[in-house]
């Protein structure tokens, strides 16, 4: 049975099926509006496809392979040899496991948009006017015509014109889920949140790992008690960092590659990812035509309702620029939707975003930093509790990280936190609503938290906070 579609409801057509095109889709039509959605690769966008989900079911594997590495400590007894646990990486198998995966992932987000009613079309989309999608698919050329467009167009890694991505030895991040074999010597170019995860993936993985940084430190920009100590978790398990030395270029040697650093040294590996940066997939697909006004890096103005520069535009996700975060995107489209639609909307807030880097362990922040008080830019107090303290973690052996809680001087408001450590992106969450909701300290030390439990040093940090009336 075939619906005709109703005129008489606002029509939303979105570009591009990302996080940030699909939640705009799911919401749009819960609230009652026609949506076409037009993406060219597969629902989820490279999230998905190429991005987060993968690399996120690669470092699990990564994860649960360090653990058993480690698991000597709590008495485990493996089959070894010369005193080493046998362990070993099928990368091939792993790279099927997570691309599949990644598809049924995609495949289900189609599913439930379908069953909202949202109409998908695969094809290549441009935009004519701020009220027209062209399509290009398969079966010829489609014009969609809607009352208000999303853009959720996303990104794609930027290339080093001296840094050729090939494929085979030269990779980016979306290319290494093509490798059947794992690297003997992975060389990262990048010590940013890419970089170190993926540094951190293969080493658990087997590789051999350096780390080229331009920068002092891996991780530059995030909390610095965070990133000292994955140096130093880094060089217990023989990853090299290499600080201060910015790769000039990537060679391919035969069966291997030689990363060419600023000062004419050579770093030879048998593979070399390359992780510096995404540029937005803006270009050519008629934004500036459409009076869509594009900031010098390419990426879309927005403000904080998703609001672009063109009438009943709007954008979301990475080809914004604003934070390069699925969540972001999502949320972004979520409140295009709303602003549009006239439910009740609440101008992005970027203060309030929780986010993780999964490193192991990982590293997980949510509001002001440290170096915010540090720098006099917020007045706080700041606690930071070490996890070797904490009972759970001495039980898993698992006391690399802490808890870091920020509460707002003289008031004790939760305004910040850092969790480091196992499952650091789970743990974040009960700070996040904290900030979210403005809770004091107080608040977070009187809820009861299971003993033992990694999250009982979370109401320790914010007891260490109370102040004496």
């Amino acid at each position: 049975m075939t619906m005709n579609p109703d005129f008489s409801v606002p029509h939303l057509a979105i570009l591009g099926g990302g996080p940030g095109g699909y939640e705009s889709a799911s919401v749009a039509a819960s609230l009652g509006a026609r949506v076409t959605v037009v993406e060219r690769a597969g629902l989820g966008g490279s999230a998905v496809l190429t991005d987060v989900v993968p690399s996120k079911t690669l470092i699990a594997t990564s994860d649960l392979m360090t653990r058993v590495e480690e698991a000597s400590a709590l008495g485990v007894r493996f089959g070894t040899n010369d005193g080493q646990a046998i362990k070993r990486a099928d990368i091939r198998a792993v790279n099927e496991r997570l691309l599949g995966l990644a598809h049924q992932q995609s495949e289900d987000i189609r599913a439930g948009l379908e069953q909202l009613g949202v109409r998908i079309i695969m094809g290549e989309g441009k935009l004519l006017t701020p009220h027209t999608i062209e399509a290009t698919t398969e079966n010829g050329v489609e014009r969609i015509e809607a009352d208000a467009v999303i853009l959720a167009v996303g990104a794609h890694p930027r290339e080093l014109p001296t840094a050729r991505y090939d494929g085979e030895r030269i990779l980016n991040w979306t290319q290494l889920y093509k490798l059947e074999e794992l690297p003997e010597h992975l060389i990262v170019v990048g010590s940013g949140v890419t970089g170190a995860e993926f540094a951190s993936a293969y080493n658990g993985l087997g590789s051999q790992v350096t780390l080229v940084s331009s920068r002092d430190r891996v991780l530059p920009g995030n909390d610095e008690d965070g990133a000292e100590l994955l140096e130093r978790v880094f060089a217990r398990r023989g990853v090299n960092v290499l600080a201060r030395s910015r790769a000039a270029a990537v060679e391919r040697t035969g069966d291997g590659v030689a990363v060419v650093l600023g000062d004419g040294t050579k770093v030879t590996g048998s593979h070399c990812l390359v992780c510096v940066g995404s540029i937005p997939n803006t270009a050519n697909i008629g934004l500036e035509e459409a009076g869509i006004a594009l900031s010098e890096s390419g990426h879309i103005k927005v403000d904080g309702v998703s609001r672009t520069t063109a009438i009943n535009v709007y954008a979301a996700g990475d080809c914004t620029g604003v934070l390069a975060l699925a969540s972001v995107a999502a949320m972004q489209g979520r409140i295009a939707v709303a602003h549009y639609l006239g439910d009740q909307v609440t101008p992005l807030n970027l203060n309030h975003v929780a986010s993780n880097i999964f490193t192991s362990p990982e590293i997980a922040s949510v509001g002001v930093s440290e170096a915010d008080v540090a720098s006099g830019k917020v007045a706080g107090d700041v606690v930071t509790l070490r996890l070797k303290s904490n009972a759970r973690a001495k039980m898993r052996n698992t006391t690399d990280g802490f808890v870091k809680i920020i509460a707002r001087k003289g008031t004790g408001t939760v305004i910040g936190a850092v969790v480091m450590g196992s499952n650091a992106s789970e743990l974040i969450f009960g700070l996040a609503m904290a900030v979210e909701q403005k809770l004091h300290v107080d608040d977070v030390a009187g809820t009861y938290a299971v003993y033992p439990s990694l999250s009982g040093s979370i109401s320790e940090a914010a007891r260490r906070l109370h102040v004496h009336m």
